[in-house]
């Protein structure tokens, strides 16, 4: 029997088709998030692709083929559209996975989610960024958004929307991480997406974590991994986390962390989040970068290998989709990891992870920079033997 893969890959060739495309149906929001990429503002912009033009995204997201690529609708808040659920419809009769991210505003309501499931809408991703409605509503600037977000997300499993919750990793809620993870837990979700902070948008005024943390937090995600389905956002080297915690766990070794590490742990240990029933198989993390399995549509139709990479390969009023993620000079070079520079040229797992692009650019405004937030050391792993052949069984 074949032993789990202990990181994805897509099936199909990501030079060819994206795995996950993400479509910004509008910047309109009534919240104040202090890390909000799209600064988003109360009213819609009036540049903003229309009815005609969303059908027409669809269709040249239908165009990469079938399978066709999870297509996610993002915002702002895309409630704030009200041909919302008209375009779930279209999008779900030419065969695309429908996925829709709104905010914790009050049009999310029960009703309001039944009519996203009735038009085919399969899943839904909601942010929880602290434990408790003070933590929480403090960072989304407005209060109320915690008891909307929680009764949304209960109303959504009842629905039978797959619902995945989404936490934003910044030094604001950094020691609620472990009580965060629980209630996620408590409650039940599809997946729970520690998203590490990009300095782009109101991000930018944000105090980042240093490597070093971010390294700790990707070891406890990592850890978290064992009772419950988790993922990273801009946390690319949490592939590389997996290959090495495999290779250690084989040796029935721990690997050697930082003080963030020991307080994450000893409060879940409080909480009792490893107590329990643990999962017969961990998720593996997709091997999906900007560029590299993804694509990202504004809300005035750029087309970006990610939201938080504000640099253009086209737009689609003018080239369509499908040419720009496979032809355009900015995709393609994304997708060549011998062009990175700095540590990430020299990484060793620099073809599975190859560091977030958009930390990159936001920090040093190249793309192909090394990722600043990155603690790993080219090289330092111990056992290199073994990790070249886990990386490269991934492929298969």
């Amino acid at each position: 029997m074949k032993p789990p893969a202990v990181v994805r890959r897509p099936r199909h060739c990501v030079c060819e088709r994206p795995f996950l495309v993400i479509w910004e149906a509008t910047r309109a929001c009534p919240l104040a998030c202090l890390h909000c990429r799209a600064e988003a503002q109360t009213a819609r912009h009036p540049d903003e692709l229309d009815g005609d033009g969303a059908r027409r995204v669809m269709d040249q997201v239908a165009a990469f083929g079938r399978p066709g690529p999870l297509f996610v609708i993002t915002g702002g808040d895309p409630f704030q559209r009200a041909d919302l659920t008209d375009l779930i419809a279209y999008g779900t009769s030419l065969g695309l996975r429908v996925a829709v991210s709104p905010s914790g505003t009050p049009t999310l309501t029960r009703a309001a989610l039944a009519a996203v499931r009735e038009a085919g809408a399969v899943a839904l991703s909601l942010s929880l960024d602290g434990s408790t409605a003070e933590r929480h509503d403090a960072f989304r600037g407005v209060p109320g958004v915690f008891d909307r977000t929680l009764d949304g997300w209960r109303a959504a499993r009842e629905l039978g929307l797959k619902v995945q919750v989404n936490t934003t990793v910044t030094r604001h809620g950094l020691e609620d991480l472990a009580d965060v993870a629980a209630l996620v837990r408590r409650e039940g979700a599809m997946l729970w997406s520690g998203f590490l902070l990009v300095p782009t948008g109101r991000g930018e005024q944000l105090e980042p974590l240093t490597a070093d943390e971010i390294e700790d937090v990707l070891h406890f995600l990592h850890d978290c991994g064992s009772v419950m389905a988790v993922k990273t956002t801009e946390g690319h080297h949490f592939r590389r986390v997996a290959l090495q915690r495999a290779v250690l766990d084989a040796h029935g070794q721990r690997p050697r962390l930082g003080p963030l590490y020991g307080r994450l742990t000893a409060r879940a240990a409080e909480l009792g989040l490893f107590d329990g029933e643990r999962r017969a198989v961990r998720r593996p993390p997709m091997d999906v970068s900007s560029g590299r399995g993804f694509v990202f549509v504004s809300h005035t139709g750029e087309v970006h290998p990610s939201g938080f990479l504000p640099v253009s390969g086209g737009n689609v009023k003018d080239r369509p989709l499908t040419e720009i993620y496979r032809e355009s000079e900015l995709f393609t070079r994304l997708r060549n990891p011998s062009l990175l520079g700095g540590k990430c040229g020299a990484c060793e797992f620099r073809s599975v992870c190859g560091g977030s692009r958009s930390r990159a650019y936001g920090s040093t405004r190249d793309v192909l920079a090394a990722d600043p937030y990155c603690a790993y050391e080219p090289g330092s792993f111990p056992y290199q033997e073994e990790i070249r052949a886990l990386a490269e069984s991934t492929k298969r």
